[in-house]
């Protein structure tokens, strides 16, 4: 699910931006919705919160209840997040270089005076890129149930005892799927490391490796230490970022 975020206390400004994120998102074959608001409010804080899945944010700079760059400095620095992308949007020209200086990680400064239909596009291009490589789906069916797992709520996969399935264990519950553990493997990303012959790991999970141990500790206080001995230096690079 992507979520666009936008504020703009020009009405027809927010129904044009939400017009052009319809058309953006015809081309892809994704879940999406759009929150509208049109202040930086308690109603904006409280709301923004509640939302769950990645963030586009699509901020007007200046609006007579608040900043975009206090906006986004707040979702940055006070919400600690940094994943979402944002971009700026505004008819003030001179407020570029203190938006893009204040090193909020920002996906573009659009001029709303200066071709920003095609600009907009632009920057939901690089978004739809970023929510591409984070936000990967297994989507597969098993015994007539359709499954769309993100790869990134995914702890390990295991291979089940005497059967021809896999369990995929995910942050929120587990769920069966046809195949091997290299079937399964085939279907994801260089982020799952086989650990041994019956279970692959997501990397992303672990919170650091002790080598000299041969224990993960993963993000969710799970301690796994079934990393075969063979597989050991290449488990320690592959937490390191060393491939």
């Amino acid at each position: 699910m992507i979520n666009f975020i936008i504020c703009e206390d020009e009405q027809e400004l927010l129904r044009e931006y939400k017009n052009q994120i319809d058309k953006f998102m015809m081309k892809y074959d994704t879940e999406y919705k759009c929150h509208t608001f049109t202040c930086y409010d308690k109603h904006w804080d409280y709301e923004i919160k509640k939302i769950k899945g990645f963030k586009i944010y699509l901020l007007d700079i200046k609006t007579d209840t608040g900043s975009g760059i206090n906006a986004a400095r707040k979702i940055r620095e006070e919400y600690d997040d940094w994943v979402s992308m944002i971009i700026m949007i505004s008819g003030y020209a001179e407020y570029k270089y203190e938006a893009l200086g204040k090193r909020l990680m920002l996906v573009d400064f659009i001029n709303k005076l200066d071709h920003s239909e095609k600009k907009l596009q632009d920057a939901l291009l690089i978004c739809i890129k970023n929510y591409d490589n984070k936000y990967n789906t297994l989507k597969y069916t098993y015994r007539n149930i359709a499954y769309n797992v993100e790869y990134r709520s995914i702890i390990k996969i295991e291979k089940e005892m005497d059967s021809k399935r896999c369990i995929i264990h995910t942050e929120e519950d587990d769920y069966p799927i046809q195949g091997t553990l290299n079937d399964v493997l085939k279907k994801l990303d260089k982020r799952f490391f086989k650990c041994n012959r019956a279970i692959a790991i997501n990397i992303e999970q672990v919170q650091y490796y002790n080598l000299s141990k041969n224990v993960a500790v993963l993000k969710n206080g799970e301690e796994f230490n079934e990393i075969s001995r063979s597989r050991k230096k290449e488990m320690f690079n592959r937490v390191r970022g060393v491939y």
